[in-house]
């Protein structure tokens, strides 16, 4: 849930921070260094290196060796969506700014910066023969950028947000997801016609197969599975929220599908069945990516940290794995509605006296215009809005979602399609807002 979306999410981590992490080396495998949520995650093919990008506007690159962050980058000017390993150590990152930054391992400044987008950018692909980046925007577009240079290939045709590409295997397609609830193939080569399925529910994430085969993360926490040509062939409950980043193992014998409920789903997707559940601390899963070898999975938090998993046992690789900061909804037990916005504690408070978070405190909520709130930077688009929360303008959010009612938000795709938990969670807030 967010009612608000801010421009710099948390405040970006210190350069002493940055130093004592470099100084001391690694207390333990977790990878602690971000001001902010971890959006994405990506690992280079020896599995020596990995690049996070957070809500706090910065990426990093750290040594999965030593445990520690090699190069804090500084560029973006709202949250880094979307990071790739493009060759030679190069990475590209890619932000809710509109821009893609192309980064030489070292430099503190870019090589290049990619222009055109005029919507935050979410998601990044590499393709096969490492010549061409894709990008997805919520400018409902997705460009393919040549990465020798030159102007990009504008694929047009989604109605919504687009928050997932992937190339095929074989470089022969590219494939794009997107709250329109459709799945696009676009050929690379050739008619830039795409193939479009349609799936009943918006759609976050997607990955492919070495077979060809496609998966797609959907908002009600479902896993699609789709052959080579799009047709659907099975699909898979990964948990009772939304799914929000998946990833294929190296092999292809696993499908990690990370939730906005806090856990990740291992899923067989030859059996298309669930194998096991990764449960961490409870706060929203952003990003996942599997070690080349496929032997350990990484996992970005809305707790600021990178972990470690064994993806075949379920166990943390890290020793420290949960942090017990006690329950904040404990005084609203039995409450349903208390139950239903438990997936929106990791964003938002309730009190007064409570801090934002990535999203404003709700305290207060009713009654107040969007956008409003003193010492929450929001975004341009929601302050432009007319509309002040009501009981009937919270409902209707979750009823339609939020790329609907409040389009410019970052929150994730989600909707309560029971009017009587829309109901339950409206009563919960008049609550527990006003204490």
């Amino acid at each position: 849930m967010s009612f608000g979306t801010q421009s710099r999410s948390i405040s970006i981590c210190c350069a002493a921070l940055v130093s004592l992490m470099f100084a001391n080396g690694p207390a333990d495998a977790q990878l602690r260094g971000h001001g902010g949520p971890v959006r994405a995650l990506a690992i280079s093919q020896d599995g020596q290196t990995a690049i996070s990008g957070s809500f706090d506007s910065t990426a990093i690159r750290w040594s999965l060796t030593r445990n520690t962050a090699e190069q804090v980058l500084r560029f973006h000017a709202d949250a880094v969506n979307a990071v790739a390993f493009i060759d030679d150590g190069r990475v590209a990152t890619a932000g809710a700014d509109g821009r893609i930054a192309i980064w030489t391992s070292g430099k503190t400044k870019p090589d290049a910066v990619l222009e055109g987008h005029t919507a935050p950018i979410v998601a990044l692909a590499v393709s096969p023969d490492f010549k061409w980046l894709a990008s997805g925007s919520w400018d409902h577009s997705v460009r393919i950028w040549p990465l020798a240079g030159g102007s990009p290939r504008v694929l047009e045709g989604h109605s919504q947000n687009v928050n997932g590409v992937a190339f095929s295997k074989d470089g022969r397609s590219l494939v794009s997801v997107s709250y329109d609830l459709s799945v696009r193939i676009w050929p690379t080569i050739g008619p830039s016609a795409a193939t479009v399925v349609t799936l009943p529910v918006p759609l976050n994430a997607i990955t492919t197969a070495n077979n060809g085969a496609i998966v797609a993360g959907g908002a009600d926490g479902k896993v699609y599975f789709l052959g080579t040509d799009g047709a659907r062939v099975g699909e898979v409950v990964a948990g009772p929220r939304p799914v929000i980043s998946v990833a294929m193992s190296p092999d292809g014998a696993m499908v990690a599908a990370a939730g906005i409920g806090g856990s990740v789903a291992i899923i067989d997707p030859k059996k298309r069945v669930l194998e096991r559940t990764l449960v961490g601390p409870g706060l929203p899963v952003w990003s996942v990516a599997f070690m080349p070898d496929g032997r350990t999975l990484l996992t970005g938090g809305a707790d600021n940290i990178i972990r470690r998993w064994n993806p075949m046992t379920g166990d943390p690789v890290d020793p420290p794995l949960l942090q017990k900061d006690g329950d904040p909804l404990a005084a609203f037990a039995g409450d349903r509605g208390a139950e239903i916005f438990r997936a929106c504690v990791a964003c938002h408070t309730l009190g007064a006296d409570q801090a934002n978070r990535a999203g404003p405190t709700l305290a207060g909520i009713f009654g107040r215009r969007i956008a409003t709130l003193p010492g929450y930077d929001f975004s341009e688009p929601l302050k432009r809005l007319d509309i002040v929360w009501t009981p009937e303008t919270v409902s209707r959010l979750f009823e339609v979602g939020p790329a609907t009612f409040t389009p410019g938000t970052k929150m994730p795709e989600q909707t309560i399609g029971s009017a009587e938990d829309r109901a339950a969670l409206v009563k919960f807030l008049a609550r527990a807002t006003t204490r």
